[in-house]
């Protein structure tokens, strides 16, 4: 059997600069990702592809803003499952490309994945993951006392929404991609961190507004299954120490117990590769077998260990 890799893609790796955002610009981007991930299945890996959404997800919501007197507006975890659609079809017919260009008999499927996160996680009483447009502060006051909006003022730029950022705690449908796996398919999976739902006392699921930060929910499902190997997919070939500073120190290879003492000691920056780092040390700790890092340029260099940060237990 193949070894079974869960590869986690950053949704602003779809977004190349402000002056290509349009839908066939990000199509352009995810192509050209999964040809790199196609060869790492031509290598031989089974993969599950996960992948961010926060500028879908922003453009969403903005269209929603502005229409919303003839519209009705799109609620949160709706936006999460439309995103997880689209970017699933940029990446399924991305990979049917590719895979009849090298002649790989595969086909990819996108399972529209619900998170199960806990209703008393402490992320509700204090939201810190801002959304949508920027406001001037009247607009967002009205909105916050109109529509029980939690609202901040974004370091000079403006207000925003900001919403809960809850753990995950299971992949609801872990057992159809499991299934998919088995099966020989591509599995595109998790979107966004996965659609946020908690359960009631009778077992039923219902969407809350908030999103899973989806490197931890990557990291959940890659445990879940059983995968080989995490792959986080990012801006940069490798991790570094003191990053951006005269003495920054690229690093190769380093331990799990490497990983917790750098973060303790603050070396990786929050909201960018702080929760990595922390995703990768939730997956060894959870019997994870490797980790690695690095930039969609350089995963097969990375896998055959020219380039890229492989952690390990």
């Amino acid at each position: 059997m193949n070894k079974v890799a869960v590869v986690a893609v950053g949704g602003n790796s779809l977004i190349k600069d402000k002056g290509r955002k349009s839908v066939p610009d990000q199509y352009e981007a995810a192509a050209e990702s999964m040809g790199h991930i196609a060869g790492m299945i031509e290598g031989g890996w089974d993969v599950v592809i996960t992948h961010g959404n926060g500028p879908q997800v922003g453009f969403i919501l903005r269209r929603s803003e502005l229409s919303k007197h003839e519209l009705h507006e799109v609620p949160l975890d709706y936006c999460g499952a439309d995103t997880q659609g689209a970017i699933g079809y940029m990446f399924q017919q991305s990979l049917f490309n590719e895979f009849t260009r090298r002649g790989i008999e595969k086909q990819a499927a996108t399972v529209v994945t619900q998170v199960l996160v806990d209703r008393n996680d402490p992320a509700f009483e204090a939201p810190t993951k801002p959304i949508g447009s920027f406001m001037d502060e009247s607009t967002a006051t009205q909105r916050a006392d109109a529509e029980g909006w939690v609202v901040v003022e974004d370091a000079g730029r403006g207000w925003r929404r900001v919403v809960p950022s809850p753990l995950p705690v299971r992949i609801v449908q872990q057992d159809a991609i499991d299934s998919l796996i088995g099966d020989g398919f591509v599995v595109i999976a998790v979107g966004g961190g996965g659609i946020p739902v908690v359960q009631d006392e009778a077992g039923n699921l219902t969407g809350v507004e908030a999103v899973i930060d989806k490197d931890f929910a990557s990291a959940l499902l890659a445990s879940q299954i059983g995968a080989d190997l995490l792959l986080i997919s990012t801006a940069v070939p490798q991790i570094a120490l003191n990053y951006g500073q005269p003495e920054q120190q690229w690093i190769d290879t380093m331990t799990l117990a490497e990983a917790k003492a750098y973060m303790e000691q603050g070396h990786f920056a929050k909201g960018s590769m702080e929760p990595k780092v922390q995703a990768i040390i939730n997956y060894l700790e959870a019997g994870g077998k490797e980790a690695l890092v690095t930039d969609p340029d350089n995963i097969e260099r990375a896998l055959a260990g020219e380039t890229g940060t492989r952690i390990v237990p």
